[in-house]
């Protein structure tokens, strides 16, 4: 039977069992009773709370008893803290400059940059030496044929030889002239294997763009070199620009997609009959149709200007260019253009002072004026009257800017006062080029230019030259004319995926989604 008393439970009869043996019995009393009281320590122990919280019962045994935890653990960790002192160690000796060397062929660096060092890593027992090394069984090389290079000296620079050189030139030579092949064109060469390392490798093909039709290729078939042509199909549509005029042609003409060399051409033919800087307006339309092919390859060639047009409301401007007696001239659409006379005059102006006797305006005195003066917009074209030579290109006094040309018979011209020269001394000059422009350097009160002609070294009056003449094409050339300016016309803005049309005030090309 058991019985609980206030340590464990216990046995009933244990009295009985006092009785027999009382010292058992007693010290099995007294060890219960020393593990009860073991226990009850171990109790409190537990439900005692080392980790006390110091913002709560200030000053209460709680709290001072976890000010004292605290201050020991910061003490402990404090005394148990590790110095700061740094450690005495031995210094190495410095690596000898044959040491260093030797670590330095072995370094990263050196071997990134192709072993800079001239060293090599040393062998070791799994390394096995090569009797040869190994070529690779074919080489492809990119060549590009430079200005004045010869076609077969491009082939030998890059590991052809000059018995197969010779002959791919030759091959090459009977579907274009080599002359013909422009500088900047790159070749495409594979070299084959050799028989031996004394030998060139052996040309096994060579593939480039002859012209803007034409690629050609070289080919070794069964050990001998044959050419293969590959036509290129292109488009010869033109190319027809249009657009409104904003502050700037020249500009407008630009942001349209016109290609400069074009808007050039065309303002010197619109300068032929008319003043481009006075008579042009805000608000005008220009169209412009210049050649153009488009290879099937995507390439694009931009050719010389065909047409140029001007739409000023009431006035409408169309010059065609057209081969009339051997020359190129500019024809209005009634097929009226201009014949080589004697000369022209050389800028589009008003006349402002003729030959002979004059006061001058500056000086305040009568003397003879040697020439005459046209009024003109300051940078407008001055063209040369007719063919010559460059004998002055400077300053020349109260000329200012002033250039002088010898003609045949005996003539010479002179031209004064220009804002800008574009001819040099010694140059070959003809009829319409510029050589130019108005301007106001030297004895001057405004732009204008001053114009002389001399016959044998004595001036003469320019109003007694014969200038250029209109012509009239008529016949079986005019309907041919007619004919293709109709053709031109016919070609739609945008025939092409390069044109653009302008309709901005600026003509700037609009960007449609």
């Amino acid at each position: 039977m058991y019985l609980r008393n206030e340590h464990e439970l216990g046995i009933g009869g244990g009295a009985v069992a006092l009785g027999r043996d009382s010292s058992l019995a007693t010290g099995s009393f007294r060890a219960v009773d020393r593990a009860g009281v073991l226990r009850r320590h171990l109790d409190r122990l537990s439900d005692l709370d080392l980790i006390v919280d110091l913002g709560a019962r200030i000053g209460s045994r709680e709290w001072l008893r976890g000010l004292v935890t605290f201050g020991l653990l910061c003490a402990s960790a404090i005394a148990l803290a590790p110095g700061f002192e740094p450690f005495a160690v031995p210094a190495e000796a410095p690596l000898r400059e044959a040491q260093w060397q030797e670590a330095r062929a072995q370094a990263i660096s050196p071997l990134a940059y192709g072993a800079d060092s001239g060293r090599r890593m040393a062998s070791t027992a799994i390394v096995e030496r090569l009797a040869d090394t190994p070529e690779r069984p074919s080489i492809d090389v990119n060549a590009t044929l430079g200005r004045g290079d010869g076609f077969a000296r491009v082939l030998e620079r890059n590991g052809v030889g000059a018995k197969q050189a010779a002959e791919a030139a030759s091959l090459v030579s009977g579907a274009v002239g080599l002359g013909e092949i422009k500088s900047g064109t790159r070749m495409n060469l594979t070299l084959g294997r050799r028989a031996s390392r004394s030998e060139s490798r052996p040309l096994d093909r060579l593939a480039f763009r002859a012209k803007f039709d034409l690629s050609l290729v070289v080919e070794r078939v069964g050990g001998a070199l044959r050419l293969v042509r590959i036509p290129i199909a292109v488009d010869n549509t033109p190319l027809r620009i249009q657009g409104r005029v904003g502050s700037s042609l020249f500009q407008s003409a630009r942001n349209a997609g016109a290609p400069a060399g074009a808007v050039e051409a065309y303002l010197r033919a619109l300068g032929q009959r008319m003043s481009v800087r006075r008579d042009v307006k805000s608000g005008d339309r220009f169209d412009i149709i210049v050649e153009q092919r488009r290879a099937a390859t995507g390439e694009v060639e931009i050719g010389q200007l065909l047409f140029a047009g001007l739409d000023q409301g009431s006035r409408k401007t169309r010059l065609l260019k057209w081969t009339s007696g051997g020359r190129d001239q500019w024809f209005e659409a009634s097929g009226v253009g201009e014949t080589r006379g004697l000369m022209r005059v050389p800028v589009v102006g008003r006349l402002t002072s003729s030959f002979g006797m004059r006061r001058h305006p500056l000086l305040g005195y009568s003397r003879f004026h040697k020439g005459q003066d046209y009024g003109a917009p300051t940078g407008a074209p001055i063209v040369a009257a007719t063919d010559g030579v460059v004998a002055f290109a400077g300053w020349h006094g109260g000329h200012g800017n002033f250039v002088k040309l010898t003609h045949a018979g005996g003539l010479a011209t002179a031209y004064g006062h220009m804002s800008r020269i574009a001819a040099r001394a010694g140059q070959r000059v003809s009829a319409g080029q510029v050589i130019g422009y108005v301007g106001s350097t030297g004895l001057s009160t405004g732009p204008h230019l001053h114009y002389e002609v001399y016959k044998n070294g004595v001036a003469i009056n320019p109003g007694t030259i014969k200038f250029t003449t209109a012509a009239q094409l008529a016949g079986a050339e005019l309907r041919k004319f007619r004919a293709t300016l109709a053709r031109l016309m016919g070609v739609r803005v945008g025939a092409g995926a390069a044109v653009q049309s302008a309709e901005a005030k600026d003509a700037k090309p609009e960007k449609k989604g």
